[in-house]
């Protein structure tokens, strides 16, 4: 035998002997189930981050909006087949932490999140991640054409100056939407806030199915007054619209997204890591790529345009009371108001 053939055998032997000494590590890989409505673009960055500072977990996405995030949660509340939730609406997993449904936990890092990014519970039920508000799209050329003046407060809105001029989100079908009238609620109270909404409604052109559609129609001049969601009206401000961004006075409505660990998990440890994680100033940065505010101070990414005391206006918001009342909240405004509903796209 040559001694090249006894090289070849012995590089092969040493190659299968690294193999099987391997095999034991990727075996013990674990497969962490992560149920999220983040957007598809945020799935490979935020996996390659994590899964490279905790190289024996991999993370299996199970995706998609948030409703069907949140019913499929909810359908398997005695069966979870999640280990951890990484990116849902607050107001949603608030009302998992009410069933039970929650592992509570809270990472290291949630002593440095700004209060509002925490579930208030010790230990911590969720951690806030990110958040998005409500604001007045406001079109001054058209305003200008009508000699109309600019709102400076919700209650401004009902003026008789406005008829016909505003749209909003649908908050049946837009989160956004909910998170408007749910802050109203709570800022005025109840009845007031209904008494509000009363009026308001004659102003209403029409209620839509977006979030993001009232500044974009109030940008394009299709309506004088847009109340939509911040980073739509900023981005369109930045387009060139003749738009200004209306912070009202009486302070704005907010959602978080939130990450929490689902009770009845068999990977708690694996999901433990991944909350912290979540929390850490490098996952927030991450955050930032998408939005302006984030639970870290100090990592934000302020886009142009981007209302400078939108974060500063985020009113004291109880997120389990939007969620525990959400069913009862949207029973009403449907049956007062959804005669101006825009039709849904079949």
């Amino acid at each position: 035998m040559t001694i090249s053939t006894w090289t070849r055998r012995a590089l092969c032997l040493g190659i299968a002997a690294a193999s099987l000494a391997a095999a034991p590590a990727f075996a013990q890989k674990t497969k962490l189930t992560v149920y999220t409505a983040l957007e598809n673009d945020q799935l490979g960055p935020f996996k390659k981050a994590f899964e490279a500072d905790n190289p024996t977990i991999e993370i299996a996405w199970v995706r998609d909006s948030t409703g069907v995030v949140a019913a499929k949660l909810m359908a398997e509340k005695d069966n979870p087949r999640a280990d951890i939730i990484w990116g849902l609406a607050a107001s949603n997993v608030g009302l998992m932490a009410q069933m039970g449904m929650l592992e509570p936990y809270t990472p290291p890092g949630a002593k440095d999140l700004k209060p509002l990014f925490r579930s208030g519970k010790t230990p911590d039920t969720w951690v806030g991640m990110d958040a998005y508000l409500s604001v007045v799209c406001f079109n001054t050329a058209e305003a200008e054409k009508g000699k109309k003046p600019k709102p400076a407060t919700w209650a401004d809105l009902i003026k008789p100056d406005y008829k016909d001029s505003i749209v909003m989100p649908n908050p049946a079908s837009s989160g956004t939407g909910y998170l408007t009238v749910a802050a109203w609620l709570q800022i005025m109270g109840e009845e007031a806030g209904w008494k509000y909404m009363d009026a308001l409604h004659q102003n209403i052109a029409q209620y839509i199915h977006s979030g993001s559609a009232p500044c974009v129609q109030a940008a394009k001049g299709e309506r004088m007054i847009g109340i939509g969601l911040d980073t739509r009206g900023a981005s369109e401000k930045t387009k060139g619209a003749p738009l200004d961004i209306i912070v009202p006075k009486e302070g704005l409505g907010w959602e978080l997204e939130v990450t929490a660990i689902v009770k009845g998990t068999k990977n708690l440890d694996a999901a433990k890591k991944l909350a912290d994680w979540a929390a850490t100033k490098k996952a927030n940065e991450l955050y930032a790529d998408t939005y302006p505010i984030v639970a870290l101070a100090g990592v934000a990414k302020m886009p142009a345009n981007y209302p400078a005391d939108g974060e500063k206006a985020m009113i004291k918001n109880d997120v389990e009371w939007m969620s525990k009342n959400r069913d009862r909240i949207l029973a009403e405004w449907t049956k007062r108001y959804d005669g101006k509903s825009a039709p849904k796209a079949k």
